[in-house]
Order: structure tokens, then C-alpha cells, then sequence
């Protein structure tokens, strides 16, 4: 059974439980370290974490102080900022994607992290199970895999006639091989031919755009992912300039001139009254 408790209830735990212990100590902010692959401190998401820290009762500055990272989605970022929060000795770590999540695992073993947006926990080897991640990981689900095949079926209603659609996905995120397998499933029985092509960094979407020209698709099905999503301008452009329409994950694409888009509302993920309705939740593991 998947226990459905809000993440940043986690979050909160763990901050009441290192307060607990240094209980015969002076008081001093706790120290929150937050990893951003997908977004910037700036950002919506950012700020709903900030109000969802302040509807708990805590007001930054005198009770927490948040120790910012952002990868501006640039993996080649993620190891050394994950690292950095760890030398920091925050007492608990906030990450918003799988890459994040992954990292900061390599990095500790003892500092409790919540997972905000992860796609795929135990696909990707971060949980145990839903039900029971074990170690020192807790967090949310937006499902991303488990939503690919609806999304497909969405891009059929809005385009009945449609038979080939491009798949564009990073080869370097972990759970894209599973989201490519659940397309592969459904696609026969809406009578839709697939063709997948790759890009890794925002370097190689031109390369990518042309080799997707060749197949000639009818449409696009963009796998959610953290590069694509900080880089959105120019796939938005070039998918515009071959009047292709296109499926997301984030609402950020279609707010911003995509066709459609059907998940998880990313902001919402931050906010405890509504993370149980947009996603599954993770028992809370250990806070040490």
C-alpha cells in the first residue's frame, strides 16, 4: 500500500527530527539544500516550495536557510553541485529530477533526501518499492512512464488520421528506455509507426530536427525530460518552423506554442495541499 503523505510532510519531519536531536544546543536555522536540474531558483517551482515552507509554519531565514543549486540542465553539472551540498552539511536535500535524485544518492548515504519530481524511483533504481523505498530516500512520483501511453492516445484524438509519429528522447535519462517500451506497446493497437531519435544536449537538437524530418512523422511525442525542458525555446522553434505538431509532459511547452501536453502540474508537486492528488508519494524513509 502506498502511503499517500505530502512530501514536503517529509521535508518537515526530517527538519523537526535534526532539530530534536541538537535540542541541547542554541537554536539555529536548519539548512536546506535544494538541487534544480530543471528549473532556477526564480522559477514557479521554486517559489511554491518557498510558500509551501511558509504555510508549514516556517519562514526562511529565522527557521531554515535554503542552500540553492541549479543545473540550468546541464548534466555535466549535476555530480559537482550534488557534491557541493553535501561538503555544506545540509541536514536535508530537496531535488527535482531523476539525474538530481541519482547524484545525490552517490554523493550520502546518511543525509535524508525528498525527491520532488522523479519519473520512475524504482525503474531507476532509487526505491525499493513504492510502498518501501528504504535508505535515506523519500519523495514523489509524476509518473511519468505510467502517463506515456495516455499521451499517445491524446495525439491520436486530436489527430485521427494519424499514423507516424517521431519519439524525442535523451538516451542518457534512465527511464526513457521504459517510456520508448510502453509506446511500443500501445502504438500497434492505435495503428501508429514509431520512430525514435535522439539528443543528449540542446547542441544536438538541430542534428536531431533533421534526422526527424526524414521520417517524415505526422507528429511528435517529446519524453519529459530535464534538458529538453530548460532548453524548450529551441525545439519550440524548430518543431514551429516545420509546422509539426507535438505531445509534452510539461505544461510549460504548450503555454509556450506546443500542441498539447498532458502531466503532472510541476508546481504543484512542491505544494502539500496537492501533491497527493497529481502524484504517488513514497513512504517517508529514514531520517537520521
Amino acid at each position: 500500500m502506498i502511503r499517500h503523505l505530502p512530501a514536503l510532510a517529509l521535508l518537515v519531519s526530517c527538519l523537526d527530527l535534526a532539530s530534536v536531536a541538537d535540542a541541547q544546543q542554541p537554536v539555529s536555522p536548519r539548512r536546506i539544500g535544494v538541487l534544480l536540474v530543471n528549473s532556477s531558483p526564480e522559477s514557479k517551482e521554486a517559489q511554491a516550495f518557498r510558500q509551501g515552507l511558509k504555510d508549514a509554519g516556517y519562514a526562511e531565514g529565522r527557521d531554515v536557510v535554503i542552500e540553492w543549486r541549479s543545473a540550468s540542465g546541464d548534466y555535466d553539472r549535476i555530480p559537482e553541485l550534488a557534491a557541493s551540498l553535501v561538503k555544506r552539511r545540509v541536514d536535508v536535500i530537496v531535488v527535482d529530477s531523476t539525474p538530481g535524485a541519482q547524484a545525490i544518492t552517490h554523493a550520502t548515504s546518511t543525509i535524508p533526501i525528498v525527491m520532488a519530481i522523479v519519473s520512475d524511483p524504482v525503474g531507476s533504481g532509487l526505491a525499493a518499492s513504492l510502498a518501501h523505498p528504504a535508505g535515506n530516500v523519500t519523495g514523489l512520483s509524476s509518473m511519468g512512464t505510467e502517463l506515456s501511453g495516455k499521451r499517445l492516445q491524446l495525439l491520436k484524438e486530436a489527430i485521427p488520421r494519424l499514423t507516424r509519429v517521431a519519439v524525442l528522447r535523451n538516451p542518457d535519462t534512465p527511464h526513457h528506455a521504459k517510456v520508448i517500451e510502453e509506446l511500443k506497446a500501445v502504438a500497434p493497437s492505435l495503428s501508429i509507426e514509431l520512430s525514435v531519435v535522439d539528443a543528449r544536449t540542446p547542441a544536438e537538437f538541430e542534428t536531431a530536427f533533421s534526422a526527424i524530418s526524414r521520417t517524415h512523422p505526422q507528429a511528435l511525442y517529446v519524453i519529459q525530460d530535464a534538458s529538453f525542458f530548460a532548453h524548450r525555446t529551441m525545439p519550440l522553434r524548430l518543431m514551429s518552423k516545420a509546422r509539426l505538431p507535438a505531445i509534452y509532459a510539461p505544461r510549460e511547452f504548450a503555454d509556450e506554442g506546443g500542441l498539447l501536453s498532458y502531466g503532472t502540474n510541476l508546481a504543484d508537486l512542491y505544494r502539500p495541499a496537492t501533491w497527493t492528488r497529481s502524484s504517488r508519494v513514497l513512504s517517508p524513509a529514514t531520517c537520521r
